[in-house]
């Protein structure tokens, strides 16, 4: 027996950025939208815990225990005392190290396909628990949609959305570490008062109206000046919204064709069990 999972890469609409606090961290307004970009996660039994990966950038992936995939399967055994004897299997088309949540999305991802195939019957909670504990961005790949995220960006607001739209990403020929980004970021702004971030209202309207002009102008990422100075060549995977479009719902799916285009959509996910 095996269960696959199929899991969006996300975009920021914005990312507010505040001061770094005294752990490390920086408080976020993040304003997260899924998009129909995938990645599928793929869990069957297996002697040990085992990862392996194809498609683009797989080489790029690590195949270890500090995989996010590998490390949910391994916070969830141990909260229910088992052995995480699994090999996770990720069919990827989420670029690495893109700003997507690749690997935020390959941990939650995991997560809902260990609780599907062990029959944990783990609460809606207990998997946004444990997502926040291995990442910033692992709440936002469960719940998927349109949320706002604060603290660390963890924290999620559901959003309305007035209806699809469609997104093209130009992405470079590499990607940059989020940490360093971050750390650049601070460097950036030293002996500047940063603000505390809060969500642009403009950007929420435009959001909630499904006007994709309005958000395409609203659009904001205060990490972009400093993934431009790690990267000065570089265009980023700043994104432009184009008209909307209907799409699929989010669901687990079979192993399906890599895809090439770089056209997207976001939209509300679907699970495919409810809680």
């Amino acid at each position: 027996m095996s269960v696959t999972v199929r899991v969006p890469a996300k975009v920021n609409v914005q990312l507010a950025v505040g001061p770094a606090r005294p752990d490390g961290f920086h408080p976020l307004a993040n304003v997260f939208l899924a998009v129909g970009l995938y990645d599928e996660v793929t869990v069957t039994p297996a002697d040990e815990l085992r990862v392996t990966c194809e498609g683009p950038d797989a080489d790029q992936v690590p195949l270890d225990r500090t995989n996010l995939a590998a490390r949910a399967a391994i916070a969830l055994a141990e909260r229910y005392g088992r052995t995480p004897d699994v090999h996770i299997h990720i069919a990827k088309d989420i670029p690495v190290a893109g700003g997507m949540a690749g690997g935020s999305a390959d941990g939650a991802g995991a997560l809902v396909a260990c609780d599907a195939l062990w029959e944990t019957g783990a609460s809606r909670d207990e998997l946004l628990e444990i997502c926040a504990e291995l990442g910033s961005d692992v709440p936002f790949s469960l719940v998927g949609g349109a949320a706002l995220g604060i603290g660390r960006g963890e924290q999620l607001t559901p959003l309305e959305v007035g209806g699809p739209f469609h997104w093209v990403f130009a992405m470079a020929d590499r990607g940059l570490s989020t940490p360093a980004v971050f750390r650049e970021f601070d460097r950036l702004g030293e002996d500047t008062d940063i603000p505390e971030p809060v969500a642009s209202q403009e950007l929420l309207a435009a959001l909630a109206k499904g006007d994709p002009d309005a958000l395409a102008g609203a659009v904001s990422n205060d990490l972009q000046p400093a993934a431009l100075s790690l990267f000065p060549s570089s265009p980023g995977p700043w994104p432009r919204a184009a008209p909307p479009a209907p799409s699929p719902p989010w669901s687990p799916a079979p192993a399906r064709p890599r895809r090439s285009s770089s056209a997207t959509r976001s939209r509300r996910p679907r699970w495919h069990r409810r809680w």
